[in-house]
């Protein structure tokens, strides 16, 4: 059971739990050399000034207890902007500090991040100074992989790409990664990282059973290049879970205190599918958001799905569910309550 957080337990030294490689299991990225944990731990939101430290670090070390090995960060995680990589640099010189060669730690640069105009794009100065400014806050002198976050239509991609490729070169981080990029430029970037002997690592688009974009083209080009996927938002912002059925926005969660989730995604045509996908759960005896994410990682394009927890258990609950393999029947029910392959609600 996850320990209360303000057991003076967490004040004591960390040491890690030594069967933490027997609860979750690892996926190849693409064909490269790397296994990563099919449940990742993302930082997006819970690790700003608004949550408690005490929980944050409960979140994480009980993430690595239980054999999750990579946590994904980007530099205006927060809020404020910066502040998960400092929670999570405090964690990692605290607590992780030994662990630091089991640890995959990722981050990211391309949305806006400080003012005026190198805070936010591709150019080749933005990437390179918002990489150090991270590294500051991480106090790591590398991360596993940098990611371009999204693609800057009014910056060269091959500066982008070049600045990937030296960012690798310097050894500030071990692999090259892309996010939000569509299917074709995928591919060029996935030539223009290998021309240079830089492996283009892992892509990490959007994903959940309302979001399907990925399918098809996009996840094609990743098996074709052995590419892997590191999917974010696999319960949609919390609308794959249990907490909406009732037609309200209960107080505390994702719909009331988010920026980028509100009570207007529950509609009517909501409401019916996840009332459906409940239906479903209940036969196949998971959670809503086990079987989201169950359904995410049935495809053989993904490598590991990011979640988010505001608490340990939903931790335990993901990985429980990336055990549990969907039978055909399962995934043609789903159907009925899901936008066609390739689109999204």
């Amino acid at each position: 059971m996850p320990i209360a957080a303000d057991d003076h337990r967490l004040d004591a030294a960390y040491t890690a739990a030594p069967g933490r490689y027997s609860d979750v299991s690892y996926r190849r990225a693409g064909r490269s050399g790397i296994p990563l944990p099919a449940i990742s731990l993302g930082l997006w939101q819970n690790f700003g000034r608004n949550r408690s430290a005490d929980r944050q670090r409960e979140i994480v070390t009980h993430a690595f207890d239980r054999g999750i090995t990579q946590f994904d960060l980007a530099n205006n995680y927060g809020p404020p902007y910066g502040e998960a990589e400092r929670t999570f640099g405090g964690i990692l010189a605290r607590d992780l500090a030994p662990y630091r060669d089991e640890l995959f730690v990722a981050t990211k640069a391309g949305y806006d991040m400080w003012p005026g105009p190198y805070g936010d794009g591709g150019s080749r100065k933005y990437l390179f100074r918002s990489l150090e400014q991270s590294l500051t806050r991480l106090g790591t002198d590398y991360v596993d992989v940098f990611y371009s976050h999204r693609l800057d239509t009014e910056t060269p991609l091959e500066e982008t790409l070049q600045a990937l490729v030296d960012i690798v070169r310097s050894g500030k981080a071990l692999y090259a990664g892309i996010s939000n990029y569509p299917a074709d430029l995928t591919a060029a970037a996935a030539d223009y990282l290998a021309a240079q002997n830089v492996r283009l690592l892992l892509h990490q688009p959007r994903y959940s059973l309302f979001a399907r974009e990925p399918e098809g083209a996009l996840f094609d080009t990743l098996l074709e290049r052995g590419i892997g996927s590191a999917v974010f938002s696999p319960l949609a912002q919390g609308l794959l879970t249990d907490k909406y059925l009732g037609g309200e926005v209960p107080e505390g969660s994702r719909a009331a205190d988010s920026w980028y989730l509100d009570g207007s995604a529950i509609t009517e045509d909501y409401l019916t599918r996840i009332r459906g996908i409940k239906r479903i759960a209940d036969e196949v005896g998971l959670p809503v958001a086990g079987l989201a994410v169950a359904w995410v990682l049935r495809h053989p394009a993904v490598t590991t799905a990011i979640i988010g927890a505001s608490r340990p258990g939903q931790i335990d609950d993901a990985i429980a569910a990336s055990r549990v393999p969907l039978e055909d029947a399962v995934l043609e029910a789903l159907e009925e309550f899901a936008p066609p392959a390739g689109s999204s609600l």
